[in-house]
């Protein structure tokens, strides 16, 4: 008797998936609920776990291959007899897969027996001929994650050997042509897709810092001391802010459904942070009834997440508002656009020394410039400047957050 391998449903607006690579072999033993083959989404990697314990007996769709939720994968024997000629088996080449798409995966690195890399460290290593064994995996089972990779490239001694000489091809030597991940074709279309659809415009405005980083300098040892280990940051002032501020201006949280406003009696907050295979915006759900140590362990516990490529799919959807920061890359001003069907975007920025007039007095000051990039359609420009200076008087005055006002 064998059971069926199939495509598990992969979560809002996510319609497909690439096979990245097959943990287990044809003729394999696994146990009930161990992951035997990994999924690579526009959004995360998710691994598929045995429905029972048995023999992988069939492969049924290869490395490389897209498929949709429900979708055959594969078979296990339940009664764990040996698989003697395996009806299909994906086509290995010289070097054992390390987790990317067949076209992408280069015959130099060779990934370590049951570690291997996470997809998207696994296409860099091909790229820059890097060795798997001279990297330091710290994803998830010792996984080689992109940030792994990056970190050993950029050690002086560590450099890695040149790849080899490849033929000038036809149309132009210095020319390198590379498939777009399943990643950045999403991110390409969702934001020209936002570009197309909303009535975009952007208002500015700027922040001066001092309550905010002296509170900080006060309270941050104590902080963190309370609430074990968790730092204290800017994100989470920023958060409680625009809670309170869409509180007031429930049209930012709300969202266009056809001919109908959606307005949303909760704020959940997307906080974009750079993972493993790009920019992602996991959620903090229900954010409006959380405190600012709750706020910073789950924006914490993201970036680790990212960063080891093992966010799940239900961390990333169902937001309705989101706050993204070039500042942390040295931006000091950008238009940031809106993330659908979010119908507003604040940005953050680099927190910078200027001069600026208080009490008739030049002072200098760090400051900070915001940006709200809203859908016209569904806010006015009243209410869309309005919101962003209620987020800056809470945040030149953080007590207007304790006080409600």
């Amino acid at each position: 008797m064998s059971a069926e391998i199939k495509v598990p449903t992969l979560g809002e607006s996510v319609s497909t998936a690439t096979i990245a690579r097959w943990i287990k072999k044809i003729g394999e033993a696994v146990a009930a609920d161990e992951p035997i083959v990994e999924l690579e989404t526009d959004k995360v990697t998710v691994e598929v776990n045995a429905p029972e314990a048995g023999v992988i007996s069939e492969i049924a769709a290869e490395e490389g291959a897209e498929v949709a939720p429900g979708d055959l994968l594969g078979r296990v024997d339940a009664k764990g007899a040996a698989v003697a000629a395996p009806k299909k088996e994906p086509a290995e080449a010289a070097a054992p897969k390390t987790g990317v798409n067949a076209q992408q995966t280069a015959p130099g690195p060779v990934a370590r027996p049951g570690v291997g890399a996470l997809p998207a460290a696994a296409k860099i290593m091909a790229e820059k001929n890097v060795n798997p064994d001279d990297v330091t995996g710290t994803a998830k089972d010792g996984r080689i994650s992109k940030g792994d990779v990056q970190e050993f490239l950029n050690k002086p001694a560590a450099a890695p050997a040149a790849p080899a000489a490849k033929a000038p091809r036809a149309q132009d030597a210095r020319e390198e042509r590379v498939k777009m991940t399943r990643l950045r074709k999403t991110i390409a279309n969702r934001l020209k897709e936002a570009q197309n659809t909303a009535a975009m415009l952007t208002t500015f405005n700027e922040v001066d810092m001092s309550a905010i980083m002296a509170m900080r300098a006060a309270y941050k040892e104590a902080f963190e001391k309370k609430h074990k280990g968790i730092r204290l940051g800017f994100n989470g002032f920023f958060v409680k802010a625009v809670c309170a501020a869409l509180a007031e201006f429930p049209a930012v949280n709300a969202e266009i459904d056809g001919d109908d406003i959606v307005y949303k009696n909760f704020v959940n907050m997307g906080i974009a942070v750079g993972g493993a295979n790009g920019l992602v915006v996991p959620v903090i759900r229900d954010a409006d009834q959380k405190s600012i140590a709750e706020i910073e362990a789950e924006i914490a516990g993201f970036a680790k997440s990212a960063k080891d490529g093992t966010l799940k799919l239900d961390q990333l959807s169902g937001g309705s508002f989101s706050i993204t920061n070039g500042g942390v890359y040295g931006s000091l001003m950008s238009t940031p656009i809106l993330n659908p069907p979010q119908s507003a975007i604040l940005g953050m920025h680099k927190i910078q020394d200027r001069p600026v007039a208080v009490d008739g007095k030049i002072e200098i000051r760090p400051m900070m410039y915001l940006a709200v990039s809203y859908d016209h359609r569904i806010i006015d420009g009243r209410e869309a400047v309005s919101f962003l200076v209620r987020v800056k008087e809470s945040l030149e005055d953080p007590r207007r957050l304790l006080l409600a006002i």
